[in-house]
């Protein structure tokens, strides 16, 4: 997959995203940005929260973040605590792929993931996107099944005393009206007007500290999940350049690399836009 291939796929993914939040959907109080130096201090700048006002009526019906919610709830936080699958988990995990995989945006990515020979078939990419995403592995040293791509990205965990992983927008928000997540600051905000805009910010969770976390903002799960997806595919451990509405961004992957499945594939361990 050439690099031209990868910057023109990325704006048809954006382009095929219809689900995202539209101009007023979210509203955002950023308040105070810190330097990369402060960033890791965890002080608070921000009294205010960061999410002011979000669309959820139009934005969370929608079959996708509907199914992301579902998901958000059936994870253990603390690492060296074993994930458990219970057969509802497990029709929530096939409800969100079902609806992600009807999207404009995954058949996208199927086409062109087929067209360049890297599935025999539509059923065959599905089925790998979701051992990659959604099989367990450990975080902790082989004490528990622990931890999964999904998990870590979309959800995050609590791992050394520290908040890792984390990047869906949609799960801070929804940490943050819990009153779980203490906003602190930000550190960078994207070039772009519209969603989706790339945010790099600070914040607790709970008293555990994220001293610099990067999330997709107003993009739909099936486009996270396309783009991250992508990049993993074709620039797995590395920078992947893409361009979304004609701005560049990069995504940063990494994969898990002290357990496999299948043929020696090996898991997603993170995936997240990278902020300057």
């Amino acid at each position: 997959i050439s690099d031209q291939e990868l910057l023109e796929l990325s704006e048809q993914l954006y382009a095929a995203d219809g689900n995202r939040a539209a101009h007023g959907d979210i509203i955002l109080d950023l308040q105070h940005q810190v330097t990369s130096a402060e960033a890791s201090a965890g002080k608070d700048y921000a009294p205010q929260r960061l999410f002011q006002h979000v669309a959820e009526a139009r934005l969370f019906s929608k079959p996708t973040f509907s199914g992301l919610l579902a998901l958000l709830d059936n994870y253990e936080r603390m690492t060296g605590h074993s994930e458990v699958l219970t057969a509802q988990e497990e029709r929530e995990e096939e409800q969100f792929l079902a609806a992600v995989f009807s999207t404009r945006v995954m058949a996208t990515l199927t086409s062109f993931f087929l067209a360049k020979g890297l599935y025999p078939s539509a059923d065959a990419f599905r089925a790998d996107l979701k051992d990659m995403w959604f099989g367990l592995y450990s975080r902790s040293g082989g004490a528990a099944l622990d931890s999964s791509g999904f998990e870590h990205v979309f959800h995050g965990e609590i791992k050394k005393g520290k908040v890792s992983g984390c990047h869906s927008w949609v799960q801070l928000y929804e940490l943050e009206k819990s009153g779980q997540l203490n906003y602190l600051s930000y550190s960078y905000d994207g070039a772009w007007p519209s969603f989706p805009d790339v945010l790099a910010l600070q914040f607790r969770w709970s008293s555990y500290l994220k001293s610099v976390g990067s999330v997709l903002l107003g993009s739909s799960p099936e486009f996270d999940l396309a783009l991250y997806t992508l990049c993993f595919k074709a620039r797995p451990d590395r920078l992947c350049h893409v361009s979304l509405g004609g701005e560049a961004a990069r995504i940063q992957t990494y994969s898990w690399t002290n357990s496999f499945y299948g043929d020696g594939q090996r898991f997603v361990a993170s995936a997240y836009p990278v902020s300057p």
